[in-house]
C-alpha cells in the first residue's frame, strides 16, 4: 500500500528529448550566401572534431542558400561539392539557389535575381563589374549559359528539399505547420516565414531551418533558426546534434580577415 501511495506521489520523469539516431553525429550549417572564407574555416573545425572522434557515424547538412550576397558563391558551391566527396555532406535547395536557376529561363526572372543578391553571384562566375553596369539584362542573359556550366547547375539543381534524423527534420525556410511532413508544397520549404515562424504549436519533428536572420540561434522547441546572416554579421552557425545532445560551432570573421571557430554550449 505504502508502494502504491510513494508511485502515486512520484513525478511524473522528464519529457524525452529529441535525439537523432543513437551513433550518429549531425552538423547542420546554416546560410552560407557566398561567405567562402567562413566555410573553409567551419569545415577546418568540423574536420578536426571528427578525426577526434573514432566510432561515430558523422553527417553534414548544409541548409541552403550557398549562393548569393557574399564575395564568393562560385568558391562555396565547388568547396561544397570538393566536401562531398570525402564526407557524408547533403545540401538542401534554398530561395537564392531556387532564383539562381531561374535566372536561365528567363530575363525577368534574371532581374529579380540580380537585385537580391545576384550581382555578387555573377561577380564570382567571372562577369565583370563594369560589364554588369554597361550590359542591358538581355546581353547578360544571353552570356548566362557561358558562365556557369549546366554540370553546375545540373548539381545545384539536384539539392535536397527535407532531411529527416531520429527526432528533427531538416529544411531550408520551414514547413507549413497545417500539412503533414509528407504533404509539405516545395514553395514552402524554401519560402515560407510568417506562418511557420508565428506557429507555437508542437510539430510533427523539431524543425531545423535557415532563411529567417537572427542575431544568435534560435531554439523555440519546436524550431532551431540557424541563420546567423553570415553574409553581413561574419558569423556562420552549424548545430550539432548527438543523441539528445545539443551544441554550437561558429565561425566569425574578425580584424583583418582572420577567422575564427568558436563552440559553444545548448542553444537559448
Amino acid at each position: 500500500m505504502l508502494q502504491k501511495l510513494r508511485d502515486f506521489f512520484r513525478p511524473p520523469p522528464p519529457p524525452k528529448l529529441p535525439a537523432v539516431p543513437d551513433g550518429t553525429r549531425y552538423y547542420a550549417i546554416g546560410d552560407i550566401h557566398g561567405r567562402l572564407d567562413l566555410f573553409d574555416a567551419m569545415i577546418t573545425a568540423i574536420e578536426a572534431e571528427i578525426a577526434g572522434a573514432a566510432g561515430i557515424e558523422h553527417r553534414i547538412i548544409l541548409l541552403g542558400d550557398l549562393v548569393d550576397r557574399g564575395a564568393d558563391s562560385a568558391g562555396v558551391v565547388e568547396r561544397a561539392r570538393t566536401w562531398q566527396q570525402s564526407r557524408d555532406v547533403r545540401i538542401l535547395a534554398g530561395n537564392h539557389e531556387d532564383m539562381f536557376l531561374q535566372a536561365f529561363e528567363k530575363p525577368e526572372a534574371l532581374r529579380h535575381f540580380l537585385k537580391h543578391g545576384g550581382r555578387e553571384t555573377m561577380l564570382s562566375y567571372g562577369l565583370s563589374t563594369r560589364q554588369l553596369s554597361t550590359l542591358s539584362l538581355e546581353d547578360i542573359f544571353a552570356r548566362l549559359p557561358h558562365l556557369v556550366s549546366q554540370a553546375t547547375r545540373d548539381y545545384i539543381a539536384g539539392f535536397e528539399t527535407m532531411i529527416r534524423a531520429g527526432d528533427y527534420v531538416f529544411v531550408h525556410a520551414g514547413i507549413d505547420p497545417a500539412r503533414s511532413l509528407d504533404d509539405q508544397k516545395r514553395s514552402d520549404l524554401l519560402w515560407i516565414r510568417e506562418r511557420f515562424l508565428n506557429h507555437e504549436g508542437p510539430l510533427e519533428k523539431v524543425v531545423v531551418h535557415g532563411h529567417t536572420i537572427f542575431n544568435q540561434v534560435m531554439d523555440c522547441g519546436n524550431r532551431i533558426g540557424i541563420d546567423t546572416g553570415a553574409f553581413r554579421s561574419g558569423v556562420l552557425t552549424a548545430l550539432v546534434l548527438e543523441g539528445d545532445q545539443r551544441r554550437i560551432l561558429q565561425a566569425r570573421a574578425g580584424d583583418r580577415g582572420v577567422v575564427e571557430v568558436f563552440h559553444g554550449d545548448r542553444p537559448q
